[in-house]
């Protein structure tokens, strides 16, 4: 080996031994970034004042009337979980209710007793949460609008409307429907309710990470935020697993009967469901369908709701005053992001609103609120 080829493979070998140890320092850059973000998140989560412990809460019980049950399906051959509750004989328009990420029909609980004794009321499960079918083809928003316009068609009556009513990625769903079927808005709805959501930019805005981590962690929030959303991994059910469900998805001063039955629901979906839902909506931006609400839309968002935070409400509101159909802004102090549960008695009075407006006569001329 002449003295030539040996300086080149000992220049070769230099570069692979430095390569290799940048790599090395990046993963370890990496971990430390992200590692330090989590344990801030953990931090907070258990040092945060606990539940509050005032025992059950009776609107979350399982409906007395069982609902009808009906299985519809939707693009892929997926079969979605559709239930009906109320009289099946009863008029007027038709409550149908969408319910977020990782939940399934049991979160409108508090709606269903409250309105299903003398109205229609549809809930459904989400592609891959409940007792409906995920499928083989990626997750994408564009299918959540889909599935809606199927149940849609299958559950309200030709010459009566739906009361739609969404909650995080069910907000989402709303606008996502109202995108691709934008000339079946008027005719076929009367009245949207978006919860706790956003129309785009999801991922950017939440409010997940605790404020004063040291500088060198900013580079790896966005990492963070997908290894939250978009990880397949399984969640323990542990009571510092419900800390972390309490910081993540509820108020400061939320009642412990409701972060229970939050963390129940949330670890009840399916990893790869979570991952593939959370991964979808990273791409969110269903502002086109926002626009094509040309109907009295409400917006309601909790004061402390770190997945959805006021930012996008009040963006979500301003297209809504703009195109003259904003009905309300509603802003519930000291929620957190399960507003519908944490807040029930008022949200459910402002659904009673809504109702009332529905069915009484509108006089010539009138209005959305702004």
């Amino acid at each position: 080996m002449t003295e030539k080829s040996t300086t080149r493979r000992s220049a070769r070998r230099a570069i692979a031994i430095a390569a290799g140890a940048g790599a090395a320092v990046g993963v370890g850059v990496l971990a430390a970034g992200v590692g330090t973000i989590f344990a801030g998140m953990l931090r907070e989560a258990f040092r945060a004042q606990r539940a509050v412990d005032d025992g059950p809460d009776d609107l979350l019980s399982v409906p007395q009337q069982p609902p009808r049950r009906i299985t519809v399906e939707s693009s892929g051959g997926v079969r979605l979980n559709v239930e009906r509750y109320g009289p099946a004989d009863a008029d007027g328009d038709v409550v149908v209710m969408v319910h977020g990420w990782t939940c399934n029909t049991a979160y409108w609980y508090p709606q269903i007793n409250h309105l299903a004794g003398d109205r229609p009321v549809i809930a459904y499960d989400q592609r891959g949460h409940g007792a409906s079918e995920l499928g083989r083809v990626r997750p994408t928003i564009a299918m959540l609008g889909q599935d809606l316009n199927r149940v849609i068609e299958a559950t309200v009556p030709n010459g009566r409307r739906a009361i739609l009513v969404g909650h995080s990625m069910g907000g989402m769903t709303i606008m996502s429907w109202a995108a691709q079927y934008a000339d079946q808005v008027s005719s076929r709805v009367s009245s949207v309710v978006l919860t706790s959501t956003a129309a785009k930019a999801v991922m950017q805005n939440h409010m997940l990470i605790p404020v004063g981590l040291p500088r060198y962690t900013k580079p790896f929030e966005s990492t963070v935020g997908r290894l939250v959303t978009s990880s397949p991994i399984p969640v323990p059910h542990t009571d510092r697993a419900a800390w972390l469900s309490h910081y993540i998805a509820l108020g400061p001063q939320a009642r412990k009967a409701h972060v229970d039955f939050v963390d129940a629901m949330i670890m009840a979906c399916p990893p790869r469901s979570r991952a593939g839902w959370g991964s979808a909506m990273g791409k969110l931006d269903v502002t086109a369908g926002l626009d094509a609400l040309r109907v009295p839309t409400t917006v309601v968002v909790g004061t402390e709701d770190r997945l959805t935070p006021p930012v996008h409400a009040e963006e979500m509101a301003e297209v809504l005053r703009r195109n003259g159909v904003l009905r309300e802004l509603v802003s519930l102090e000291g929620v957190g992001h399960m507003s519908s549960i944490e807040a029930s008695v008022r949200y459910n009075e402002l659904l009673d609103e809504v109702l009332a407006e529905v069915t009484r006569p509108e006089p010539a001329g009138s209005t959305a609120r702004s």
